[in-house]
């Protein structure tokens, strides 16, 4: 499970915008990524180039999945768990209470 992020969402959103617009600046988006990490104090070169990606891939201009397919996918793996969860107690139950109709009735 991943483990949440220490950046806030606004930072994020203001990193990935910043690239965009300095990216001509600089040779490369390498650089203009290293430069605006070095800027904002973010750690990791590679924590940025994730952000820029996905800001891609959520825009459409690369393929991918996107942050809403991302949650969709997570929720409908977290429901299908519990469905499992479910129906294994259902047959538990169901093994049971068949059992005791196969059992002999005594009177007393």
């Amino acid at each position: 499970m991943a483990r949440p992020s220490s950046y806030p969402p606004e930072l994020r959103k203001r990193a990935v915008r910043m690239v965009a617009e300095v990216r001509g600046d600089y040779p490369t988006e390498s650089a203009a990524i290293n430069a605006v990490m070095t800027k904002l104090g973010i750690g990791s070169r590679e924590t940025l180039r994730k952000w820029v990606r996905q800001d891609q891939i959520d825009a459409g201009q690369r393929p991918g999945t996107t942050t809403e397919e991302s949650a969709q996918i997570k929720a409908m793996k977290k429901e299908i768990a519990e469905l499992r969860r479910a129906n294994e107690i259902l047959k538990a139950a169901a093994g049971f209470f068949a059992a005791g109709l196969d059992r002999p009735h005594t009177r007393s």
